[in-house]
């Protein structure tokens, strides 16, 4: 029986750069997925701290 070629391995044989063009398109593409992570982080797991913040009153403005 033939042995199955892991894919993986052929992968590290031959590397190659990567086009410049390219390279940068895929980090774009990283750093703005992180901004929509951390903007629906702020949106939705800091939600009752922010409000909380917002109706804290502070004890030197009282009237």
């Amino acid at each position: 029986m033939e042995k199955a070629n892991n894919p993986f391995k052929e992968l590290e044989k031959s590397p190659k750069e990567v086009p410049e063009h390219l390279r940068k398109k895929v980090l774009n593409d990283i750093a703005t997925a992180k901004l929509i992570a951390d903007m629906a982080s702020l949106f939705t797991c800091n939600y009752k701290s922010a409000i909380e913040g917002v109706f804290k009153t502070n004890p030197e403005f009282d009237i």
